[in-house]
Formats: C-alpha cells, sequence, structure tokens
C-alpha cells in the first residue's frame, strides 16, 4: 500500500511545517512547526488523525516554523515518539524553553511540557538506517541548512517501487536544505533514490550572491567603524546566524586575513541570552562540523571563541554594555528587530552616524528591521518609531549579501540531480507560489 501524505501546514508558504504520512496502521507526522506572517494554522481540532494516533514525529531541525506546535501536539495527547538527528536533540530543549515564554503557558506547565518532550525524544546518528513499526524503516541525511538539519529517507519494505533496482518504496522529506560551504557546517548529503522526494523550495526563484564577496564587505564595514570610533549592531537569530557571523569575524580577526591587526583588539559582544547558550551548545557539538571549523579547533584557533569576545547574559550586563565607547561589535537578537535587546541598541545608537547597523538575514513585511532596510535602500535618513520613541536614523545602514540557511535555485537543482536516478514524483513544498514555480522550470529543463 503506497502511504498517503496530507500537508497540515506549509505545502505552499515558507513556515507552519507539517506533514502527516500514513501507511495502514502507522501514523508519521514531518515536523510541527508555527505559521508566522499571515500563514494561517490548521486547528488541531480539524486535524485527519488525532494527535494520540501518530505514532512518530520526526523533526528535520529546530527552528521554531518547523518544531514550534510541539508543546500544543503534546497538550492534545501525543504520546509518541519525536526523531531527530543528535545536534537537534540537544538543540531542541532551549529553543522551545525560549519559545514557551511567548505563549500562554505558566511555567509549571511549560516545565512539565519540556520535560514531556525530552522523555519522547530520541537522537540518531546520520546515514544509518533504523527500523520503525510495521517493517518501516528511515535515515537521516546531513541537511546543511543549520546545525542538526536533517533530510528524512523513509523506506516501505511491504510495498514495491516503480524505480528500477529500488527494493521497496521510498519517500524523502527534504526539510531544509543549506548551501554548500556554509560555515561550520557539512555540506548536504547527496540523496538516494526514491519514489516520490518533498523538496523545500523557498528560494526556487533566485541565486545568492558569493559568500567571499560578503566576507569582503563585512571587514570593510569593521574596518570603517574602527575608524570612526562607532558601534556595529548585527540583529541575528540566535540559531545559526549568530555562530555563523562569529566564525566570519573570526577569520576577519586572524592574521591570514588581517595582516595589519587593526581589527584584533576590536571587543565582540554577544548581548543575547539565547544566543549564548546555543553558542554553547554548538561548542559542545564540535564533532559535528564541517572539516575545516574542526581544523581550526584542533589548530587552537577556536572559529567561534576567540579573543575579545564577551558575553552579556544578565540584564545588568545589557545596561552597561549601552553605555559603553565604540568601536565594538554588538550581536543581538531579534534578527528582525521585532524585540529583544537589539531594540535598546537602536534606540540607543540610530541617532549617532558614527555608528553602523548591519543586517545579515531576510526582513520581512511590517517589521523594524524591513522599515530600515527600505530606508537604506532610498538613501533616506529619515526616522522610526521604538517603544512610542521617534528616533532619527543617521546611523549607516547596511544589507549585507549572501546570507542565508536555504539553498538558492541551483542548490536546490544540484541536490535533486545528485541523486542517482531521477525521483519518480518531485512534489515542492515550503515556498511561495514563484518561487515553485521557478524551479519546477528547472527542474523540468
Amino acid at each position: 500500500m503506497i502511504p498517503q501524505v496530507i500537508h497540515i501546514g506549509g505545502e505552499h508558504t515558507v513556515t507552519g511545517s507539517c506533514h502527516l504520512l500514513s501507511c495502514q496502521d502507522l501514523n508519521i507526522m514531518v515536523d510541527c512547526g508555527t505559521a508566522q506572517g499571515s500563514a494561517t494554522p490548521l486547528p488541531i481540532a480539524e486535524w485527519p488523525v488525532k494527535p494520540a494516533e501518530i505514532n512518530y514525529l520526526f523533526v528535520t531541525h529546530v527552528h521554531i516554523d518547523h518544531i514550534g506546535r510541539l508543546p500544543e501536539l503534546i497538550s492534545a495527547g501525543f504520546q509518541g515518539e519525536i526523531l531527530c538527528s543528535l545536534p537537534s536533540k540537544a538543540l531542541l530543549r532551549p529553543m522551545l524553553e525560549d519559545s514557551l515564554r511567548f505563549e500562554e503557558y505558566g511555567k509549571h506547565q511549560a516545565d512539565s511540557l519540556l520535560t514531556s518532550i525530552a522523555a519522547m525524544t530520541r537522537g540518531f546518528e546520520y546515514g544509518r538506517r533504523f527500523k520503525l513499526q510495521n517493517g518501516v524503516e528511515f535515515k537521516l541525511g546531513r541537511a546543511g541548512h543549520i546545525l542538526g538539519s536533517c533530510f528524512i529517507h523513509l523506506f516501505f519494505p511491504g510495498t514495491p517501487s516503480a524505480m528500477p533496482g529500488n527494493s521497496c518504496y521510498s519517500i524523502i522529506f527534504s526539510g531544509d536544505l543549506g548551501s554548500k560551504n556554509t560555515p561550520l557546517l557539512p555540506d548536504p548529503d547527496p540523496p538516494g533514490n526514491c519514489d516520490l522526494l518533498f523538496l523545500e523550495s523557498t528560494y526556487g526563484d533566485r541565486l545568492h550572491h558569493d559568500r567571499e564577496q560578503r566576507l569582503e564587505k563585512l571587514g570593510l564595514v569593521l574596518r570603517q567603524a574602527l575608524s570612526d570610533k562607532g558601534k556595529v549592531f548585527i540583529p541575528a537569530f540566535a540559531l545559526g546566524r549568530t555562530q555563523e557571523i562569529l566564525y566570519e569575524i573570526a577569520r576577519l580577526k586572524s592574521k591570514t586575513n588581517n595582516s595589519s591587526g587593526e581589527l584584533a583588539n576590536i571587543p565582540v559582544f554577544i548581548d543575547s541570552p539565547l544566543g549564548l547558550k546555543i553558542t554553547a551548545i554548538y561548542s559542545s557539538l564540535s564533532q559535528f562540523w564541517d572539516y575545516e571549523a574542526r581544523r581550526l579547533l584542533a589548530a587552537g584557533d577556536d572559529p567561534i571563541d576567540f579573543a575579545n569576545l564577551y558575553s552579556s547574559a544578565g540584564f545588568q550586563d545589557h545596561k552597561k554594555l549601552l553605555e559603553i565607547p565604540g568601536p565594538a561589535i554588538i550581536i543581538a537578537g531579534s534578527g528582525m528587530c521585532t524585540g529583544g535587546r537589539i531594540l535598546d541598541h537602536l534606540a540607543a545608537g540610530l541617532s549617532d552616524p558614527r555608528n553602523d547597523l548591519l543586517f545579515v538575514g531576510y526582513q520581512a513585511k511590517n517589521t523594524l528591521g524591513r522599515a530600515l532596510v527600505d530606508q537604506s535602500e532610498t538613501n533616506g535618513h529619515g526616522s522610526v518609531t521604538i517603544d512610542v520613541r521617534k528616533i532619527p536614523v543617521k546611523a549607516k545602514i547596511h544589507v549585507m549579501p549572501g546570507y542565508s540557511a536555504h539553498a538558492d535555485q541551483l542548490g536546490l537543482v544540484e541536490w535533486v540531480r545528485s541523486m542517482p536516478q531521477p525521483p519518480n514524483e518531485i512534489r515542492l513544498v515550503h515556498g511561495e507560489e514563484s518561487a515553485r514555480r521557478e524551479l519546477w522550470k528547472k527542474l523540468s529543463s
């Protein structure tokens, strides 16, 4: 019997990923994410199966748009197993813990949910086949999106494959795929043959800038800030982007890229409690880094921990940081300036022309980040409102190219074409209509 797949969320949008696969008496869910922006989640009461009837939940990675509804799912009766990679298991709790602070859960209920989730979660190695119920097997492959991200290959031995040479019917869920040569992360593993591929299409209609260009631009901005004695504010997501920025600052500070040593002494502050927690977990999982990062670490050159890197964990540390003079680099959340400590830094520093604001991630519509990006694109120096205060914008604003945790159109096409045989069927998910349409054209050509 061929498994049936129902998309509960994330079929035609880039958030709220949630897919339900049913085969005979087995129900498998892939991701259970929060819908963000204009996307509306399907209430659990309207799902085709009850949470108690779901046997397994696979987590492709621990971004909130892939795991955010997990507490809701458990509250509604899910009692199955949560399956993910070993790094994702380590990262799952702090990400959900932070998310629950913004939900309507009391501390006791939140702690109880987190304890239940930890007890249900099992971490697995990449590249090995493991057994589920009814003879179904699975294998996780590296997806290169963030640490711990994976694609999921499911095998159904009782169902014949339409693919020549395949022993049984199989399905791959790509999860979110990353680009090659992403700092700290191994490249995505090539997928094996499958009958049905669910492929993400977030950037199916565009190509990314070269990574060397972004490193060069980052160096120029930091050297200018040093000359101006200003502060450089970098809004960054706690998971993935913060560690990537640390890696590139470390490279710029190193002797090979900074022969005159002018950047060596500029202080760097992580002003994000979650960012600090995630960075510590990244450091503890160095065996999952790529070869270059592990080589640097073995040589005594830690790529995400270096001289003049400081943590700002408590609120008093944060208040002191607002008062220090430049030059300094400050990494803080949230990545789109919708909340978090970055707002205090912007309120205090946007009016100073010596300062710089670097955007290293996508800025959604109707966010403060997007409003500031729009001003930079029109060469305007207007004002923005932060906590009802009107703040003049005189700081220099930079939109850095090439920062994306998602593969672009070329990367997605190359990943599919690395399969030994083309899949019998491809279904595009996790993308807006234009992205899916343009990617489909490329895959069909």
